[in-house]
């Protein structure tokens, strides 16, 4: 994605956001039984207009892509608890 163009977002000592539109994170730790995991995979964030994100996960064997817009929060991803 960065050889199509895309900068990497950046962030300052307050969260602030200082430019870039695409953001790369790894997965989300969830509860499995009796304790956390962390799946394999990334998440990817790519604000493409000031009101317009595509988000998506990536996994050996699975993978999804949503249409939203940012959050006041998080930027493109869903703020992990309810918003």
């Amino acid at each position: 994605m960065l050889a199509l163009g895309y900068k990497e977002q950046r962030t300052g000592p307050n969260g602030e956001r200082r430019g870039g539109n695409l953001e790369v994170r790894g997965m989300d730790r969830r509860f499995k039984g009796d304790h956390y995991v962390t799946p394999e995979g990334a998440r990817i964030g790519l604000l493409v207009h000031k009101d317009a994100c595509v988000t998506a996960f990536v996994q050996k064997t699975n993978y999804q892509v949503e249409v939203n817009g940012p959050y006041m929060e998080t930027g493109c991803f869903e703020p992990p608890f309810a918003h």
